[in-house]
């Protein structure tokens, strides 16, 4: 020590009183902050917490208790609780980070499987609208038939003799008639038809066989342009079918070129001009007395240059049993092949129904001529002789593309079997 120094006693002592008191102090104050803890730490365990819930604490530093320390136990009025699992959900506290809640997936559903669709059910025909044009035919031979069965509650074969006579006056032709009586007998052999109106499903059901032919449908698109040939005898109503069946097609938004082919009668080509005029088509004509194939020939060249979708060609009417006519409708047929590939794409024959089985006779010496693919019936408002149509689909397995029931445009109309049937038999 430096001896210029001089040392109080007391102030010695009080010096070491003040350090004595900071470490006595800081003892006491950290037994009071690890008693603090361990109590609050009892207290969330009795809550229920377990001790991966508690609140997050701050990470202690290591502690180094006096050796003279004892260690506190538990008291003994709350006793340890034994481990409990964690409740479901955890209750929410502050400080703690709860999931977002995580939604359940949606359970799958399979949709059921849709059934394979049915066969489409065809709809009965509603004849009504055809009947008025068919009241004639109807009004022969089916109301003659109508008669022989009126009063009868049952069919014997003495009755079939009558039936014949009528069958074969109707126009339907020997041959399909002989057909039809052949199988009535035959059913009323077995005693299947013993009824009238068992008869009378019989022959529509028939009829309607006849007339339903196995055909493609007219496709006006599948070639363009579409060459149609219209042939048939003098006053069958050929100009005016064409003129109907164009005003159609220009309804339906085709380009429509006639070709007027008829060189022979002068009012043919007037007549056609005036069609083409009232509906919007384009005529091709030539000088009267010209050549047929040639006038054809320019329309078709025409319409394939104009970018036309249909040709419908005109020809003279002729005799069936002209040989030297049938011979040039011939030529016309050569020529259109070479004007478009694959032309005449269709060939109609247009019959009068008023000629009754002159009209089979007509299609046959057509057909042997001309590979003819459909017919068209006309005038059938205005005669009983529309069982023809009968003969002419079974004889010569041509089918009907067309009938014509009236004046209009509307009455020329697409050929159905079940409508013409049911329109035919709608009184029975």
């Amino acid at each position: 020590m430096d001896p210029g120094v001089n040392f109080n006693p007391n102030e010695l002592i009080e010096l070491a009183a003040i350090i004595g008191g900071v470490g006595i102090t800081g003892i006491a104050g950290y037994f009071a902050v690890r008693r603090a803890r361990a109590s609050r730490r009892r207290q969330i365990e009795q809550a229920g917490e377990g001790p991966s819930q508690a609140l997050a604490q701050p990470e202690a530093e290591p502690e180094e208790a006096p050796a003279a320390a004892p260690p506190q136990p538990a008291p003994r009025s709350q006793p340890q609780p034994k481990p409990v699992p964690a409740p479901s959900p955890p209750p929410e506290k502050i400080g703690q980070i709860i999931p977002f809640p995580v939604p359940a997936p949606a359970p799958v559903v399979e949709k059921p499987t849709a059934p394979a669709p049915a066969e489409p059910i065809r709809k009965k025909k509603d004849g009504a609208a055809l009947a008025p044009g068919l009241a004639k035919t109807r009004s022969g031979w089916i109301s003659r038939l109508g008669e022989v069965f009126a009063g009868r509650k049952e069919i014997d074969p003495s009755v079939v003799d009558e039936i014949e006579k009528i069958l074969l006056t109707a126009d339907i032709g020997v041959r399909t008639s002989q057909k039809l009586l052949e199988e009535l007998r035959q059913s009323l052999s077995r005693k299947e038809l013993r009824e009238p109106e068992s008869v009378w499903t019989f022959l529509r059901q028939r009829s309607a066989q006849i007339l339903s032919l196995e055909a493609r449908d007219i496709d006006f698109g599948s070639a363009r342009p579409f060459v149609l040939l219209v042939i048939g005898v003098n006053g069958s109503g050929k100009t005016t079918t064409i003129g109907k069946l164009a005003a159609k097609l220009v309804a339906d938004g085709k380009k429509v070129l006639l070709a007027a082919g008829d060189t022979f009668r002068a009012a043919a080509t007037e007549q056609l001009e005036i069609w083409a005029n009232r509906v919007g088509a384009t005529l091709v004509r030539g000088k009267e007395g010209a050549d047929p194939s040639s006038v054809i020939f320019e329309a078709v060249k025409r319409g394939a240059s104009e970018g036309f979708d249909v040709v419908i060609a005109d020809t003279a009417g002729r005799l069936h049993t002209k040989t030297d006519l049938m011979q040039e409708l011939q030529k016309v047929r050569r020529v259109l092949g070479k004007a478009a590939a694959g032309a005449p794409h269709e060939t109609w024959l247009v019959i009068d129904s008023t000629s009754g089985q002159n009209a089979i006779a007509q299609a046959q010496i057509f057909t042997e001529a001309m590979q003819v693919s459909g017919i068209v019936l006309t005038k059938l408002d205005g005669t009983a002789k529309g069982g023809v149509v009968l003969g002419i689909a079974d004889q010569l397995q041509i089918p009907v593309r067309f009938i014509g029931i009236g004046e209009k445009v509307d009455d020329l109309r697409q050929f159905d079997a079940e409508e013409f049937v049911e329109a035919l038999y709608q009184s029975n």
